[in-house]
């Protein structure tokens, strides 16, 4: 049948009618009948943070609900918890990728701590992928593990804590996504540091520090409270070392980590303060006391000491070398050696920071007892860094420790060497700061029994930063009321280049631009002969000085006539016991009365000190590398005035014998130089034997 227009138009109103009371009954009865079948059931409460593997279907945790203040949790005789999701773990502190967590740790208490390693970005998952090394430890029945908790997590998968870059995902998306990222087994590095230790009642009477925490680690979900009450086959346990704990493994599986305080509240008080990372590029905070270190003991005097590091780069591009030369990448600690307030903190970063007697920084604030820069003096004139320390005692053993630490180009912690890196320590003294002094029954140095303290900087004093002399940063000849190191400094430095100057107008009647056919040397030139002038001048016009009282067979005396600065002169007795063993048995020579420089006694005037002679080589070098004409000689061991004026480089371990540019404490040990020579004459030697067949 045909419809007119009024009729469709009718059709179209019935149909609208209908449609909205079945829209009506559909939004309005429904509701009435479900509010109905829960009005007395418990309110459903959707938390943020449980741990509740709902399927991902269900969708983003967060369009759920918001949290309320208490948990439903349904309970069914017929299901078990391994159906319903996995209890949630309380006061538990998540740990995140390069990101440091510090917190107190009361005495006998477990602090708990969990590392979602399922949660991890893809992008994090590709980085620590290509920093993994060769395994310390693998849990045991990982694959196992792995394979029946992957069979579980892809029938339960949570889409809670993807990436904010995965939030368009849909929930199939988000379900491959998150199985993928725990199908790869991953290597993760656990390093904590302490920072502050229980402090003994009793100071006087507690000598030893505090036990040290202990670290405790479980990849299984049957223990996420690992501890010293936890089954101990489902975890692994390690007693930190000097206030440092480091630790790497293998897993699939997220961590937990447990760190325990030992309970001594019967002789220490105050809690553990800590801090611990979690990372899969490396550790967060770390320490090596196996290998050399890289810390060098230059000199110190009573008060001071300076210490530099190795070349930080043996390459010659200047680019890198300057951007070295621009950040200087360590910092140091010292500390009496005698005082036991770093005692269980030693490798801890954080730790020295707040128990080193002196540091480059605390609480990341730079010291102002610790001056720092970088320098290319000494070997290779490469890049170092160095450190003078000054307020320290006289004669005093101390250690210096060197750490580092790894920021990013923004200057944020966040990546692994962000905690700081503690080295091995070094071992310095300072020079005594006694003008001399004497053991009763003794013929020592000295006039009185008692000690004779000056109470500035004794007669030896470092002197660094020089203009000329670049190569000089060591212990000079000095007297407290001729003024501070500056000066000193400068008084030296002056003196030597205007020695220079007359050496450059002699050597420049040389005909250093001739042919090589008609210059003095075919092995040398004219560079040569400046570059070996200025090591030996320096070396000679600028003495490296000992206290007088060190009896070091390589020392000589120097300035015996001479009064300290405190007026005070050398006894009789002593005179007499020098002149019997260096002396004719009556009287001493000028070598031992006076200074090698009258310039030294006239201006200065330190009084008697020792010196560490210049090297023999540098003589020799010097009169090899320059023209005969300018009649430069050097006497030969035995002859007179050899043992006056130079002694032979037979260094021994980390003694000083002789006075060189760039000379230091190097210790056998930590000389890489050593190392690279002992090399070559291995090779050598391998290379004549083979010829030799």
């Amino acid at each position: 049948m045909h419809l007119g227009p009024s009729h469709s138009r009718l059709a179209a109103s019935c149909i609208a009618s209908s449609l909205l009371v079945v829209l009506h009954i559909t939004l309005f009865f429904l509701n009435f009948a479900l509010a109905a079948e829960l009005e007395d059931a418990p309110p459903i409460s959707l938390l943020d943070d449980v741990d509740s593997d709902l399927d991902a279907s269900q969708g983003p945790v967060s369009d759920l609900g918001s949290p309320l203040d208490q948990m439903y949790e349904p309970e069914f005789a017929a299901f078990d918890r391994s159906i319903l999701g996995r209890s949630q773990v309380r006061d538990t502190n998540a740990l995140k990728n390069n990101e440091a967590f510090q917190l107190n740790v009361r005495q006998g208490d477990t602090e708990l701590f969990v590392f979602k390693l399922s949660q991890l970005s893809e992008r994090e998952l590709e980085v620590g992928s290509l920093e993994l090394r060769d395994e310390d430890h693998v849990w045991a029945d990982q694959d196992e593990a792995a394979e029946e908790e992957e069979e579980e997590d892809n029938d339960d998968l949570s889409v809670q804590g993807l990436d904010t870059d995965s939030g368009d995902l849909d929930p199939a998306s988000a379900e491959q996504k998150l199985g993928k990222r725990q199908q790869g087994a991953r290597r993760v590095f656990i390093s904590a540091n302490t920072c502050l230790q229980p402090q003994a009642f009793n100071a006087t009477k507690t000598t030893q520090p505090p036990p040290q925490l202990t670290l405790y680690v479980s990849t299984s979900t049957d223990n996420v409270e690992p501890g010293p009450g936890a089954d101990s086959n489902s975890q692994v346990s390690m007693v930190f070392q000097e206030g440092a704990i480091m630790y790497n493994f293998t897993t699939t599986t997220d961590v937990y980590v447990g760190v325990h305080a030992p309970n001594v509240t019967e002789i220490f008080d105050r809690p553990y303060n800590m801090k611990i990372a979690v990372s899969t590029y490396g550790y967060y905070y770390s320490y090596n006391v196996d290998d050399d270190a890289d810390l060098i003991w230059v000199d110190s005097d009573s008060q001071g000491a300076l210490l530099i590091t190795h070349n930080l780069t043996d390459s010659n591009d200047e680019k890198e070398q300057q951007q070295i030369m621009n950040t200087p990448p360590y910092v140091l600690f010292a500390q009496d050696k005698s005082d036991p307030s770093i005692n269980g903190v030693k490798y801890s970063f954080c730790g020295l920071e707040q128990y080193a007697q002196i540091a480059t920084t605390k609480d990341g604030k730079y010291s102002n007892m610790v001056q720092t820069g970088m320098t290319k003096r000494g070997q290779g004139n490469f890049p170092k860094q160095q450190f003078f320390f000054s307020g320290l005692k006289p004669s005093t053993s101390y250690l210096g420790i060197l750490a580092k630490t790894n920021v990013t180009d923004t200057g944020s912690p966040n990546l692994a060497g962000g905690g700081g890196h503690v080295f091995k320590a070094t071992n310095f003294q300072t020079k005594s700061g006694k003008l001399f002094s004497r053991d009763p029954g003794s013929s020592q140095v000295g006039t009185k029994v008692q000690e004779l303290i000056q109470p500035d900087h004794g007669n030896c004093n470092i002197v660094l930063n020089l203009t000329f002399c670049d190569q000089v940063a060591y212990s000079v000849p000095s007297n407290p009321n001729f003024g501070n190191a500056s000066v000193l400094a400068k008084f030296y430095d002056d003196y030597a280049a205007e020695a220079y100057g007359y050496f450059k107008k002699a050597l420049a009647q040389v005909a250093c631009e001739a042919p090589v056919t008609q210059r003095y040397s075919l092995t040398r030139n004219c560079s040569d002969c400046e570059a070996a002038y200025k090591d030996w001048l320096c070396s000679v016009t600028i003495p490296r000085c000992e206290d007088f009282s060190n009896n070091a067979s390589y020392l000589h005396p120097r300035a015996m006539s001479q009064p300290f600065p405190d007026g005070e002169m050398l006894d009789n007795a002593t005179m007499s016991l020098y002149a019997e063993n260096y002396g004719d048995g009556k009287a001493l020579g000028k070598a031992f009365m006076q200074s090698r420089s009258s310039r030294i006694d006239e201006f200065i005037k330190p009084g008697p000190y020792k010196e560490v002679l210049p090297c023999d080589y540098l003589c020799y070098r010097l009169v090899q590398s320059c023209p005969s004409s300018m009649g430069f000689d050097c006497p030969l061991p035995g002859q007179k005035g050899f043992n006056s004026s130079y002694y032979i480089n037979n260094e021994t371990n980390g003694e000083v014998v002789c006075n060189y540019p760039g000379s230091a404490h190097i210790f056998s040990g930590s000389s890489r130089d050593a190392v690279s020579v002992g090399l070559t004459i291995v090779v050598l030697v391998l290379v004549s034997l083979l010829l030799a067949c």
